[in-house]
């Protein structure tokens, strides 16, 4: 996958995540009026409210990851924050988010790539760390009590400029590579039976 292919992979991120924001938000406003029809809570309109808050929060997340992410765009801790507690929410996976203040949103879009790899390795869960340097240099940190991570897809992050042929569900490594090359990023990656730790 080229730059060029890459951007256009961000046009179609951004506009899939914008046109599934207002359905979504449709559904939430017509969940708000069953339950003032119906106070009590019922197992049904619950489920349906988790529902969507799971895919708000998916939505969130890959509009950051998949999206489009201008050089000058910031994004705060709090936006991250929320958008990371309500993706991992009742999941067996925990993020532990370190950096503090404004980042750029493409250093956070490489980051939340990042991740989408990490947790294809964990899947019994774990804990996913990310912490940033003084330089911009960010660090994140994959444990569980089980890591499997598939070589093929790990082994195409080591080879810039290469083609890539993974499945839909590891697509986070594809674009992560082709996004490395277009910026001229270095990515380094350690794999041990105790960790998984990825560095840009």
């Amino acid at each position: 996958m080229t730059g060029r292919d890459h951007d256009l992979a961000s046009l179609l991120g951004s506009r899939v995540c914008h046109d599934l924001i207002s359905p979504l938000g449709a559904i939430s406003n017509g969940l708000e009026l069953l339950q003032m029809e119906s106070p009590d809570d019922s197992p049904e309109l619950a489920l349906i409210a988790d529902s969507i808050a799971n895919a708000n929060a998916r939505i969130r997340f890959f509009r950051i990851a998949f999206g489009l992410a201008p050089d000058d765009a910031m994004l705060s801790r709090a936006e991250i924050a929320g958008i990371i507690d309500d993706s991992y929410r009742g999941t067996r996976v925990s993020v532990v988010w370190e950096p503090d203040g404004d980042l750029p949103r493409p250093e956070v879009k490489i980051a939340f790539l990042c991740q989408l790899c990490l947790l294809r390795a964990l899947p019994r869960g774990g804990e996913i760390t990310v912490s940033r340097g003084d330089a911009s240099s960010w660090r994140l940190r994959a444990t569980g009590a089980v890591l499997a991570p598939d070589p093929d897809s790990w082994a195409a992050l080591s080879r810039p400029g290469g083609l890539w042929g993974g499945s839909p569900a590891d697509v986070q490594f594809g674009l992560l590579r082709a996004l490395m090359d277009s910026d001229g990023l270095a990515l380094a990656t350690r794999i041990t039976p105790a960790e998984i730790v990825m560095e840009f």
